[in-house]
């Protein structure tokens, strides 16, 4: 029986993996559940699964949650703050971390999780994107064991041996990309893109930021900085095709001309349950792929309709400093889009922006990348107010 400790218990990662926790009790127990600032669903989460410990970030949060659980009979103890989320994160009764706090606000909690040897289940875009060689690292130091979980990088794990990248054998890694919503739309025709368009995934259920990068493709390319990261690859050995069907989740290209594809259908149930019970196969609930009647279509991308992607494959090939500040930017100009503060083309402006506007140093400890990710967030949220007092200026 291993001890899981989901690390944003009421996101879209998080309610997936707690349906195939549900599905195999005889495998996995529920150790421990965190969130930022859903107390209603985290409450209701506790009543249901009844975990040793809880996590909000709200004060208040926790301790009307705290008195509610008790009332009720329930022995969850319910905390608060960042150091109880890192400590849990560590704590010497979990076996399985999963990782899928959305942002940089995952990085720590991950790495301490990482730091104390777990199986960690990495959801968590930003912690590679963001310290990757300091991740890797300490990933290196500690034994511990990373899974990936995106479906992408999953599949690249499942297609290669052992999950490990052989330069003498392979020849690339193809990274499959849906398209998003817009796939298909010129650059001028998005203009007019409102937040609930940008939302409207057409394979993929999930959270409005992580939906909102998807339309943009800068999800892609903090992907492809991840597998850099995870495969110990260079960018220019990653090639991304569009794949509207989202059932190829990636391909390895080996040097004999083979490719090995994963093939499933787009739930993240599936990659949930392989990362939970590797080597070994679990139960996840997903609909197996009906081939009689399936249709697979791949094509290549045009770079000038998805600019935030084009600034992300610049990070990869600089890394340093740059993937920092192009993940910080983005999630500030993503917030930006999010509240209609700037239009959905303003995001990649926002975040080349936030690139050009100084000359950045390489980050070289934790501190340092934290740092540097609230530099960046400044600067960008510093253009997004003067691009809005413009415009307020422009109608007067």
């Amino acid at each position: 029986m291993k001890k899981v400790l989901i690390l944003g218990s009421t996101g879209s990662i998080g309610l997936s993996t707690l349906d195939v926790l549900a599905r195999n009790p005889d495998q996995f127990e529920l150790w421990g559940i965190t969130a930022n600032s859903n107390s209603a669903q985290l409450l209701e989460q506790i009543r249901q699964y009844q975990p040793e410990y809880a996590v909000i970030n709200d004060e208040v949060a926790a301790l009307d949650i705290s008195k509610k659980v008790k009332a009720e009979g329930i022995d969850t103890k319910v905390l608060t703050g960042a150091e109880n989320l890192q400590e849990l994160a560590g704590h010497d009764e979990v076996d399985i971390v999963m990782a899928a706090i959305v942002g940089a606000a995952g990085l720590l909690p991950t790495l301490k999780a990482v730091e104390a040897g777990k199986r960690v289940l990495l959801a968590n875009k930003e912690a590679l994107v963001c310290a990757g060689p300091l991740f890797m690292q300490a990933v290196s130091r500690s034994n511990a064991l990373l899974m990936p979980v995106d479906s992408e990088h999953n599949a690249i794990f499942q297609c290669l041996p052992d999950g490990q990248y052989n330069s003498a054998q392979i020849e690339k890694i193809l990274l499959t990309a849906s398209g998003g919503p817009f796939r298909g739309k010129s650059f001028q025709e998005l203009s007019g893109v409102t937040p609930e368009q940008a939302c409207a995934h057409p394979n993929w259920n999930m959270g409005q930021k992580i939906s909102v990068d998807s339309a943009t493709m800068m999800n892609k390319g903090l992907e492809l900085i991840e597998a850099c990261w995870l495969f110990g690859v260079s960018s220019d050995q990653i090639d991304i095709v569009l794949h509207p069907q989202s059932v190829v989740h990636s391909m390895v290209q080996y040097r004999d001309g083979s490719v090995i594809a994963q093939m499933g259908n787009p739930d993240m149930r599936t990659p949930i349950a392989h990362a939970l019970s590797w080597p070994e196969r679990t139960s996840s609930g997903v609909d197996i792929l009906d081939f009689a009647r399936l249709k697979l279509d791949f094509e290549g991308i045009d770079y000038s309709s998805y600019p935030c992607l084009a600034l992300a494959l610049d990070a990869a090939k600089s890394m340093g400093a740059m993937p920092v500040v192009l993940n910080a930017a983005n999630e500030i100009a993503v917030d930006a889009f999010l509240l209609r503060q700037i239009s959905f083309l303003e995001i990649a402006k926002i975040v080349e922006k936030t690139l050009n506007s100084t000359n950045f140093s390489e980050p070289v400890s934790i501190d340092e990348v934290i740092a540097l990710d609230s530099e960046a967030r400044v600067i960008a949220q510093s253009l997004i107010d003067t691009n809005q007092q413009t415009k307020v200026s422009a109608k007067l």
